[in-house]
């Protein structure tokens, strides 16, 4: 083990006396954060007209100001854009995190202050690190060098003092230099903006490398491994990376790739850490390697709030805080940052597994669910019901979609799935009814509605040849980065797009 890595886990030890203490006393972190950021702001053009000089308590904060989508903060967040100071947050802002939560083409610009990508955004990197040493005191990652599938950022075209993109290309075009150190490849490589062509770069640059850790969302990392095995004609990745230790994923339920990155990864070496990092902050670490749930960063510039599935569709949403959170709940976070997002609900949905430490599940996104006949389908239980059909018939699914089949007639409603698999399995009927059981099992209100057909029929399957979802995006113009396939939705405008691509 090198004087590099022991310095480093050194480094990383004092950093995980802060989470510990944030495990066993939450309430004494988040109130720190939220008399922290209601002071900082309240000189700004926001603080002022809510009068936060006033504000004394959660209790003032909730009366004061309602629930905010994107919408209604849009128009601040634009002035910002144009350069304009103290409007959300002290201080001029430059940098705004683009957000791809979803393929509609209207974008969505997250403000992110100094103060925000300090000290949440890498103080999260740093967690995740801690939580990794401590788990694991032998590891050797620092070794080696580190990689993360990054996006690419521009100039704001109405003012171009201000910059947008991927949250993770922020990062990495901001990285300290320590940082720069221990990362592979260069970062002009990293941020190109032609994802294919930065894609066979990457993996030119990366195969030299002893690479022992790589992040970033699991559809783009297979395919930079699908590159990086034809170009070397290695068998799998650690041929070609025979040091990888660790593998940090976030942005999509990591369930139907699991499979997939065994193949690749074979043999028990590479360790798997999911997080929770996106366009508007660093929220939630696996802390725990024999546990799928996450400890929420609690001491790093975020306040929370959550409100509970029925209240989401409410034109002002009742919240609650941490203290008074339910277990087993479907929860949408609402953020307070250190970059001006006030009460804001980014989307995404969580369930809480455990209190003191307070750990979370992520199950989807307020948008991205089915429910047209009362079904309430969310993504954690399409993800779970395909990788146990997928085990089931030794197949790997690299992506899908879900849409309503709506009332025609005298026939039924049910569910069309678009799947593209890796290798399709022989009997695509026998598979579409193990994976209709399947969800039936995992959940009862769509069971429900299959009684006897009389609801919904069996769901449909059409297996979509290999790059479809791909090619879709690549259409779309939202190709790479952190850019992901819808899972779920409503309405059925994805699904047929996706298939008159095909």
């Amino acid at each position: 083990m090198s004087i590099t890595n022991n310095f480093m886990k050194i480094y990383l030890r004092s950093r995980m006396r802060r989470i510990r203490r944030y495990r066993e006393m939450p309430g004494e972190a988040q109130g720190y954060w939220f008399d922290k950021l209601i002071r900082k702001a309240r000189n700004t053009d926001w603080g002022k007209t809510h009068d936060y000089k006033s504000i004394g308590s959660h209790h003032d904060f909730k009366e004061r100001i309602p629930v905010q989508d994107y919408e209604r903060l849009q128009p601040h967040i634009r002035r910002m854009m144009m350069g304009e100071k103290n409007v959300l947050w002290p201080g001029k802002v430059e940098w705004f995190s683009k957000s791809s939560g979803t393929t509609t083409d209207r974008s969505k610009y997250i403000p992110v202050s100094s103060e925000h990508h300090e000290h949440c955004l890498m103080k999260g990197c740093r967690d995740t690190l801690s939580v990794y040493y401590d788990n694991y005191p032998g590891a050797k990652m620092f070794d080696g060098k580190g990689m993360v599938m990054g996006g690419a950022w521009e100039r704001f075209a109405d003012f171009p003092k201000s910059k947008i993109g991927d949250v993770s290309a922020l990062m990495l075009n901001n990285m300290p230099a320590l940082g720069k150190y221990f990362y592979t490849p260069d970062l002009k490589t990293a941020l190109m903006r032609e994802w294919e062509a930065k894609i066979e770069r990457m993996a030119g640059i990366t195969a030299k490398e002893n690479v022992t850790q790589i992040g970033g969302v699991p559809t783009w990392t297979i395919v930079l491994f699908r590159t990086l095995l034809e170009q070397t004609g290695k068998e799998n990745m650690l041929e070609i990376w025979p040091n990888l230790e660790l593998y940090i994923h976030g942005g999509v339920s990591f369930t139907p790739y699991r499979q997939q990155f065994n193949a690749y990864l074979p043999g028990g070496q590479v360790r798997y850490m999911e997080i929770y990092n996106a366009s508007e902050g660093y929220f939630s670490i696996q802390d725990e390697p024999d546990k799928d749930d996450m400890l929420l960063l609690l001491d790093n510039g975020v306040y929370y709030e959550f409100i509970p599935s029925g209240e989401w569709d409410k034109e002002y949403p009742e919240a609650v805080s941490l203290e008074e959170i339910e277990l087993g709940v479907n929860y949408a976070i609402v953020i307070s940052t250190n970059s001006g997002l006030w009460r804001y609900m980014p989307g995404d949905t969580v369930k809480f597994t455990s209190k003191y430490p307070f750990k979370i599940k992520i199950t989807g996104r307020t948008k991205h669910f089915i429910n047209a006949f009362g079904e309430e389908v969310v993504i954690e239980n399409t993800d779970k019901a395909l990788a146990e059909t997928c085990r089931h018939f030794n197949v790997l699914a690299n992506e899908y979609t879900v849409a309503p089949i709506y009332f025609e007639g005298e026939g039924n409603g049910g569910h069309e799935w678009l799947i593209e698999f890796e290798n399709p399995p022989h009997d695509l009927e026998k598979f579409a009814e193990l994976l209709d059981e399947n969800l039936q099992e995992i959940n009862s209100d769509y069971e429900a509605k299959r009684y006897r057909n009389m609801a919904l029929g069996r769901l449909k399957i059409h297996a979509l040849p290999r790059g479809a979802f791909h090619k879709w995006l690549k259409e779309k113009g939202k190709f790479g980065g952190q850019n992901k396939v819808p899972r779920l939705s409503n309405q059925r405008n994805y699904l047929e797009e996706i298939l008159e691509t095909v």
